[in-house]
C-alpha cells in the first residue's frame, strides 16, 4: 500500500525522522531506508536501540500517531494506481491489500482508494508477524481462498518483496523509495507499465455507455 498505491512513504520517513529527533537521534539515510516497508513496532524496536532512554512502546505510539496525522491530512494515489484497480475490478480479479501499516492508517488510506476495490485487507498486528515475514501474504491468500503461488503481489520495498517471495507469491516490483532489482520470479516495472501490460494481456476495456456502465462486446 505505502509507496505502491499511495505516495505515503515520504510521510512515513518524515514521521520516523520526527520521532527519532524528538528523542535525541538524527536519523541517517541508511536508517531511513531500513524503515521503508517496516511496521511501527519493528521500527520502534530499532529506534529504541538508537534512543536507549526511551521505551519502544512509547516510540511505537508516537510513530503511529505522527504517521496517521500526516495520512489523514491527505494522500494521493501513485500514478497508475487507480487504473490498475479499475482493471482488476473490470476483470473481476480478486484483490487484497496487505500493509505493514496499522489498521487506522490502512482505513484512512481506504477513504482515498475506496474499500470496494479489495476483497480483504490485512494490516499490521493482524498476523503473528509482519513484513518481511510471509505471514501477512499467507493470510491474504487464505482469505482469498487461493494458493500463494497463484497470487501476483505488487510491492515497492525490499521488505515487502521479501515477505511476498517468502510466502511463495510471484512479485512485480514497483520501486519508489528504495532500489529493487529483477530476480527469478520477480519483474521490475512502474505502475503505468504494469497497467499497460495488463491491458495488452486482457484486450481493450469495454467502451463506456452514456450512463457510465460498460458495454459488453
Amino acid at each position: 500500500m505505502d509507496g505502491t498505491l499511495v505516495d505515503t512513504e515520504p510521510l512515513w520517513l518524515e514521521a520516523v525522522r520526527e520521532v527519532a529527533a524528538a528523542h535525541g537521534h538524527t536519523l541517517t539515510d541508511a536508517e531511513g531506508a531500513w524503515a521503508l516497508g517496516r511496521s511501527c513496532a519493528d521500527t520502534a524496536a530499532h529506534l529504541a536501540k538508537l534512543c536507549p532512554q526511551t521505551d519502544d512502546q512509547v516510540l511505537e505510539a508516537a510513530l503511529e500517531e505522527t504517521f496517521l496525522a500526516a495520512v489523514e491530512a491527505g494522500v494521493e494515489p501513485r500514478p497508475g494506481a487507480r487504473a490498475l484497480l479499475d482493471r482488476l475490478a473490470d476483470g473481476n480479479v480478486p484483490a487484497a491489500l496487505v500493509s505493514a501499516s496499522p489498521r487506522r492508517v490502512v482505513d484512512a488510506v481506504l477513504k482515498t482508494l475506496g474499500s470496494e476495490a479489495f476483497r480483504t485487507t490485512v494490516a499490521d498486528g493482524e498476523t503473528e508477524r509482519s513484513k518481511p515475514h510471509p505471514d501477512p501474504y499467507l493470510e491474504a491468500a487464505a482469505r482469498l481462498r487461493l494458493p500463494p503461488a497463484a497470487c501476483l503481489v505488487v510491492e515497492d520495498s525490499p521488505t515487502g518483496i521479501a515477505a511476498a517471495e517468502a510466502a511463495g507469491c510471484r512479485v512485480v516490483a514497483v520501486p519508489s523509495g528504495a532500489p529493487v532489482h529483477p530476480a527469478p520470479g520477480r519483474r521490475v516495472l512502474d505502475l503505468p507499465a504494469l497497467v499497460a501490460a495488463w491491458g495488452d494481456a486482457q484486450g481493450p476495456k469495454p467502451a463506456a455507455r452514456d450512463d457510465g456502465s460498460r458495454a459488453t462486446p
